[in-house]
């Protein structure tokens, strides 16, 4: 991608697409043109056949501290429906490969919520997250809740969301909001790898399996077994499926296209 943003900045190598938030100054503070850029970046990734995955990360001393609340002191119900900002949010939900999340410092109400649409979250050791809205007089907006709540149960949510409270990248790991915690100054180099690694797995494989857990957050266990069992059934239909099983009776790495 060669593109210049205003608030982002994207590189890609070795199969992978890199997002870093870029306003430094504010500690990343979200604005709607920060996240419109996200959305495009994300999305020319996902139509990219050599891109196998995707890392978002923030650049200065935090992922992102919140939303930028000078767009939102003045609003009014009004005009924050007729801006229909959260189409963009909702468009990072129909991104089909998978995100890697790499937290460090801050990553508070907006932050946490661009964190949570993230499909793994690998957190430096001195990462906080949290959602404060509650002390502005208002509540996460951008499914903050939502996400929150099918990970760590209502209770916990609630605690979370009602007191606006931060809690720890250790807290977060025991909970299930991350994946892994590493110690800060290895974030970036460690999360490459854990990249690396992805990207060398069949992309349709990782499609389809992030589709199927999504199903299951969101459907009955019945119905998520369903979607699972013809999603398996379809990749019997791939190129990599039989590359896969062929390789691993000859005892050789297998070479996955996408196909």
């Amino acid at each position: 991608m060669n593109k210049e943003f205003q608030f982002i900045e994207t590189k890609v190598e070795d199969s992978i697409g890199f997002i870093a938030l870029n306003r430094p100054k504010v500690l990343n503070a979200i604005n709607r043109g920060m996240v419109s850029e996200i959305v495009e970046a994300m999305e020319s990734y996902d139509r990219d056949e050599y891109i196998r995955v995707i890392v978002l990360s923030g650049k200065g001393r935090a992922f992102a501290a919140g939303a930028d609340i000078d767009e939102m002191v003045d609003a009014d119900p009004i005009g924050m429906e007729l801006l229909n900002q959260f189409t963009d949010w909702d468009r990072l939900g129909a991104i089909k490969k998978p995100i890697i999340g790499a937290i460090h410092g801050f990553a508070l109400g907006g932050g946490f919520e661009l964190a949570l649409c993230c499909d793994l979250l690998i957190a430096a050791e001195d990462a906080e997250f949290g959602f404060p809205e509650v002390n502005l007089g208002v509540m996460p907006g951008a499914g903050g809740t939502q996400r929150l709540t099918k990970l760590v149960g209502r209770s916990r949510a609630l605690r979370w969301l009602m007191t606006g409270d931060r809690f720890s990248a250790k807290e977060a790991l025991h909970y299930g909001v991350v994946c892994e915690t590493i110690p800060t100054d290895l974030l970036m180099e460690e999360t490459v790898r854990f990249a690396k690694n992805l990207a060398t797995k069949p992309p349709l494989s990782l499609r389809l399996i992030k589709e199927s857990v999504q199903k299951a957050v969101d459907s009955s266990t019945l119905e998520g077994m369903q979607f699972e069992r013809k999603n398996f059934y379809l990749l019997f239909s791939s190129e990599d499926q039989k590359e896969g099983m062929t390789a691993f009776k000859e005892k050789r790495k297998p070479q996955f296209r996408g196909r």
